[in-house]
């Protein structure tokens, strides 16, 4: 279960031989190989997999925060996992290092085991070495921006020395002017190719014509190679430049990029693509990034909508043109009734989370608003918080009830930044 990590026991002076390590830690060994763990012979072994220490006396603040020292030399900035037991002052030892760390800038959390058994505590190892591997991901990811933010995304424009610091990932500038000159070389075959795919799963095609399709496959084609060219995990579009300069739309190309599983984020916005990179690496789900259109805070009710959406993730899709402009080509997908969970980050530093629950309890097909609509009613949340203190625009939504998952891993990562 989980991701594969390493774990590195630790003990004092006073105990540091192998036959009272291995009576402290050795009722544990089933359960931390359960969590995914390998036992590691020294700190050498420590680079290639996410690391952990099993704290198994008191005494040992020091050793651990050498250790990690040595890590952070070597460029292993991992958020620094300790596993604490009942006996022998592990767990005094572990919190006293952890403020430490904390008080010094690390991330990392201590997972508590009442025991040799203890079944919820080997989830949550395994949870948290997951969380550790998550955090890697976003170490090495490259995001690109294609062209600048959209000019109404106000709060939403983070420089890449801050995502670098806070999430990780390192910002690609792509210029706009590179996705227009990947349009305009994708040949009509390959355009061709896109639009079909396109068409062929759809119920219906309402005001699209045959060259919109075309045109909007051109794009699908472009942002792909734009993906190969500047090795990108993930992408964001400065996409109203398209419906202005081309009289065309980015929503089929980023639904198509979602789900061959590159992450694409709309209008040139950074804090939602991180948020659905989040979603795709920490819950293995399928993102959706929508606007926040309606909101009934007495019902604790939300209208969300866009006019994209990964089509492995509706029952069916009908092809519309762009709402605001009425060109191009748009999604209007029917989303399943079930549970989802809500995302947004952002603040100076993106140190912020708003996470909620909720049910998908209604789809719909206002002519007023983005073609794909639903409903949400949130149950572990507060609606009201997006009106009182909100983040931005954008909220990303993903399939089941994942919001334990999110807040602990943003309290590991990022210690005292506040997940609501």
């Amino acid at each position: 279960m989980g991701a594969r990590f390493g774990y590195l026991p630790e003990a004092s002076v006073l105990a540091d031989d192998p036959a009272t390590v291995e009576r402290i830690m050795g009722p544990y060994g089933p359960l931390l190989e359960d969590a995914g763990g390998t036992c590691l012979g020294s700190i050498d072994e420590a680079s290639e997999l996410p690391v952990a220490f099993f704290v198994a006396t008191g005494g040992t603040e020091g050793i651990v925060l050498g250790a990690v020292e040595q890590l952070r030399s070597r460029g292993v900035v991992d958020p620094v996992l300790l596993i604490a037991h009942p006996s022998n002052n592990s767990l005094p030892a572990s919190l006293e290092t952890l403020a430490r760390l904390q008080r010094d800038g690390s991330a990392g959390r201590v997972v508590y085991l009442g025991g040799p058994a203890d079944d919820a505590g080997r989830r949550t190892l395994a949870e948290a070495a997951e969380g550790v591997a998550v955090a890697r991901v976003f170490a090495g990811a490259r995001v690109g921006r294609v062209g600048e933010p959209s000019d109404w995304l106000v709060a939403s424009m983070p420089d890449a020395q801050t995502v670098r610091s806070s999430w990780g990932p390192e910002l690609v500038d792509v210029p706009i002017a590179r996705l227009f000159d990947a349009v305009a070389a994708t040949p009509d075959v390959a355009a061709l190719a896109e639009a079909d795919r396109l068409r062929a799963g759809a119920r219906a095609c309402v005001e699209p014509s045959e060259h919109d399709l075309l045109e909007a496959g051109r794009v699908v084609a472009a942002l792909r190679g734009i993906v190969r060219e500047y090795d990108l995990d993930a992408l964001t579009v400065r996409c109203f430049d398209l419906v202005l300069r081309s009289r065309t739309t980015g929503c089929a190309a980023l639904a198509a990029l979602i789900d061959e599983g590159v992450i694409a984020g709309c209008e040139g916005d950074v804090p939602s693509t991180i948020a659905m990179l989040w979603a795709q690496h920490l819950v293995g789900a399928t993102p959706w990034m929508a606007n926040p259109a309606r909101v009934d805070e007495q019902g604790q009710e939300i209208v969300l909508a866009h006019c994209t959406v990964p089509l492995s993730i509706v029952e069916s899709y009908r092809l519309r043109s762009h709402f605001e402009s009425g060109l191009g080509v748009g999604i209007q997908g029917a989303m399943p009734l079930g549970p989802v969970t809500l995302l947004r980050i952002g603040g100076a530093m993106l140190e912020r989370a708003w996470i909620a629950e909720g049910e998908i309890v209604a789809t719909g097909e206002a002519e007023d608003l983005c073609r794909t609509q639903v409903t949400v009613r949130v149950e572990d949340g507060d609606v009201g918080e997006l009106l009182r203190a909100p983040l931005g625009n954008h909220l990303v939504v993903v399939r089941g009830r994942h919001a334990a998952r999110f807040r602990a891993w943003h309290d590991m990562v990022r210690p005292g930044a506040g997940a609501a």
